[in-house]
């Protein structure tokens, strides 16, 4: 379920004040950074990840294979920085970043 604008202006303006919890280079989404990004987004829901990688095109598709992850929405990519979601019910608020 696509989330409106005004939620994503609410997410911008909490992930402006986070820090990169994944980096991304060359290797791509390897397994284990596929685990390492899943439970990021399933402790955190919303999380910055760096993309380590100088093409843009290569950056464009690394971005497509991230919303290929299941029900990760895009926010906000920003040059080399993506800010992604996925939503978590049962999310612990010592760790989420959109109850604190």
């Amino acid at each position: 379920m696509p989330i409106n604008t005004e939620r994503k202006k609410q997410f911008r303006t909490i992930g402006h004040k986070l820090n990169p919890i994944v980096t991304i280079a060359g290797n791509g989404l390897s397994d284990g950074v596929i685990a390492e990004l899943n439970r990021a987004l399933d402790d955190h829901e919303l999380i910055k990840v760096k993309l380590a990688i100088a093409e843009r095109d290569e950056r464009k598709e690394l971005v497509a294979e991230l919303l290929g992850l299941p029900n990760v929405e895009l926010i906000q990519e920003i040059g080399k920085v993506v800010l992604l979601y996925r939503h978590n019910k049962k999310a612990n608020p010592k760790l989420s970043n959109l109850h604190r």
